[in-house]
């Protein structure tokens, strides 16, 4: 298994890497049971190398490399009847981004949301989106509000507790964004059960 610093020297060795380093000031390690750590699998379907594929059974999300090999990171996904399957693009990314509620969100949840509707919470590590985020896209949608985005909180993942989007710890999805050019190709399947079949050999 590959420890956070391993993926992060092995990305800089390929080139994946982007230009700012991440520090220990910035973004801490967050403590993850050993299974959640990301790691290099083998794949048994032929994948393009350069995309995400989250399998929201498995709460995998696997950013693939090439020679059928990938790197799964573990994910907590939407909630039933929030997680929405299908095939998109990054379409921004931003570091300590911002967020502000969907009107969706505000209507669901208004006790929940509704004082956070008209100025938001700024970027910063216990934000809703974390370190970092990549925004999904979809051709004649535009911006989908679905993200891929960071947490400080440990206990969400490998859960399906969100409204939509798939998080991951905030030292991971750092790892994960500096990896992720934009318009990079995002695929999140549908929900199949406990016994769906995995993408991983």
């Amino acid at each position: 298994m590959l420890t956070r610093r391993n993926l992060l020297q092995s990305g800089a060795a390929v080139g994946l890497l982007g230009a700012t380093p991440l520090t220990a000031q910035t973004v801490p390690d967050y403590p993850v049971p050993p299974q959640y750590e990301p790691r290099i699998v083998q794949l048994r379907v032929n994948l393009a190398p350069g995309e995400i594929h989250v399998m929201p059974d498995e709460f995998a999300l696997y950013w693939t490399l090439p020679d059928l090999q990938a790197i799964r990171y573990t994910v907590g996904i939407g909630r039933v009847g929030l997680y929405e399957p299908g095939e998109f693009v990054v379409g921004a990314k931003k570091e300590f981004p911002s967020w502000k509620p969907t009107p969706d969100m505000v209507k669901r949840s208004p006790d929940q949301y509704a004082r956070y509707e008209k100025d938001g919470i700024p970027g910063g590590l216990t934000n809703p989106l974390g370190a970092r985020a990549l925004y999904l896209f979809s051709p004649g949608r535009g911006d989908t509000f679905l993200r891929i985005h960071g947490t400080h909180l440990p206990n969400t993942i490998a859960r399906a507790v969100s409204n939509g989007c798939a998080r991951l710890v905030n030292d991971q999805i750092v790892d994960l964004y500096n990896r992720v050019p934009m318009q990079s190709r995002i695929v999140l399947y549908p929900r199949m059960g406990p016994n769906a079949s995995s993408a991983q050999g």
